[in-house]
């Protein structure tokens, strides 16, 4: 089960997965042209975002972030972005304005 954001976000295709069941197969439900990636500093939020924003320079610092944390060792089963969930959204909300 996904929830649609409200307003420009909903419209660029972002959304939260609200779904529970971890061990389900969640690449199900990941559309054709979308990546899942998972945003938070304490508690992980999963998002489905459109593949067009790794052409984002904004986005790139965010996955520059990931590999300087991470490396290719997420915490995840999915790409772990480190920054809060209100700078995700402020840098991906900007993507409709450029």
């Amino acid at each position: 089960m996904a929830i649609h954001l409200p307003g420009v976000l909903a419209k660029q295709g972002l959304r939260r997965s609200l779904s529970r069941n971890k061990s389900a197969s969640r690449c199900l439900d990941v559309p054709k042209g979308f990546l899942a990636v998972y945003v938070g500093e304490a508690e992980k939020k999963r998002f489905v975002v459109p593949v067009a924003y790794l052409n984002q320079p904004a986005f790139q610092d965010l996955l520059s972030r990931a590999k300087e944390e991470f490396g290719f060792n997420h915490p995840t089963d999915g790409l772990t972005i480190p920054c809060s969930e209100d700078c995700f959204l402020d840098v991906t909300s900007s993507f409709s304005r450029s």
